[in-house]
């Protein structure tokens, strides 16, 4: 333990190092120079188990773009963190509350902040206990800033256009269609959405003016904002039973090349790229079933059209294409909490459609 961390910490405290084996981590987690664990992306957490009266997290963020917001479950009961811009704090999560609880720290918003991990803090009378086992099913989830849940607690703008200037108070990952799913699944979740982006590089939204493409990031753990010593993620660590890949909405920008010509040479590159994609998530998960989707925010029905003729071309049962009720026309603003819940049970029952097989490994 170094010197600033050791200010975080009061007289009889209990210190619990960050990789301290009965804590229990979700999501593709970096660690720094330190060996310190570092959320990166949407969903991702930590999560401990302990019999005491308080328990407090010693974490510093680093903000990219939009201000910083952690959440954390003490409980049953939610709540909401602002951060520092940069910097370490303690974060106190719950005082005088019940004897044998659980808490889960996670990360509200995608790759515009990196929160790192310090440890946990106890009160004296406290002992870590071991979490529940995490669910024995997977899902992994490839999409932009719908799949993380940004904008999703702006509840005040239900199929309507954002909130002006809300930077990023109202995105909770928590409340996502991918966590939701996985939640009403019992499934483990890799949420791997990242607000803004396309397939390829060069459209979407995601850190222009050059834009970087899911092809470039797929396969990174922290890929923000140096994609070219980003550390490669190893497929190994976690295998999904069910990959969902939610991308067509962003590729719309600088030019909407599939609406305005399906057999453009650029919409055919993109078809090749998308096919090469599935592809390739196929060599690395030979058994999983890989959903193809995009969302109900508003979009031009060609790039489910082309999606859905990649899949079919592929002619593999396991690599499908499914449509929400109102794809591509259920809001001209982000999916918040009751339209991601939709989403969950209509994604949620598709599934289940497959069987148990689906699950085994």
């Amino acid at each position: 333990m170094n010197e600033e961390i050791k200010k975080y910490i009061k007289e009889g405290e209990i210190f619990i190092e960050p990789n301290n084996e009965l804590l229990q981590y979700s999501g593709r987690i970096n660690y720094n120079a330190d060996g310190e664990p570092e959320l990166i992306y949407a969903c991702s957490s930590v999560k401990w188990h302990f019999r005491g009266s308080a328990s407090a997290i010693i974490v510093s963020s680093k903000k990219y773009y939009w201000n910083v917001y952690a959440g954390a479950i003490v409980d049953a009961n939610q709540m909401t963190v602002r951060l520092a811009d940069d910097g370490m704090q303690r974060i106190e999560l719950g005082e005088k509350i019940s004897t044998d609880h659980i808490i889960t720290f996670f990360k509200r918003q995608d790759a515009c902040n990196t929160l790192t991990i310090h440890g946990i803090v106890l009160s004296a009378d406290s002992e870590l206990t071991e979490c529940p086992e995490k669910p024995a099913r997977r899902i992994e989830v490839y999409g932009d800033s719908v799949s993380a849940g940004e904008v999703s607690e702006a509840v005040f703008c239900i199929a309507q256009p954002d909130p002006e200037g809300h930077e990023g108070c109202y995105s909770n990952s928590w409340y996502s269609y991918s966590w939701i799913l996985a939640r009403n699944l019992k499934a483990q979740l890799h949420n791997n959405a990242q607000g803004g982006i396309a397939l390829m590089p060069g459209t979407g939204w995601f850190s222009g003016p050059d834009f970087v493409g899911l092809e470039q990031t797929y396969d990174k753990i922290k890929y923000y904002p140096d994609l070219e010593n980003a550390t490669k993620w190893d497929f190994s660590k976690y295998i999904p039973h069910v990959v969902i890949v939610a991308v067509g909405q962003n590729d719309a920008n600088p030019v909407n090349f599939m609406k305005d010509d399906y057999d453009s040479e650029k919409s055919l590159e993109w078809r090749e790229h998308y096919k090469n994609f599935l592809l390739t998530l196929r060599e690395k998960y030979p058994k999983a079933l890989i959903i193809c989707s995009t969302t109900i925010l508003n979009h031009d029905a060609a790039w489910d059209r082309a999606i859905d003729e990649v899949v079919a071309g592929l002619k593999d049962e396991k690599i499908t294409h499914f449509l929400y009720r109102l794809n591509g026309i259920g809001t001209p603003g982000h999916i918040r909490i009751p339209e991601a819940e939709m989403m969950a049970i209509e994604l949620q029952r598709y599934i289940e459609g497959f069987g148990e097989d689906i699950w085994k490994d």
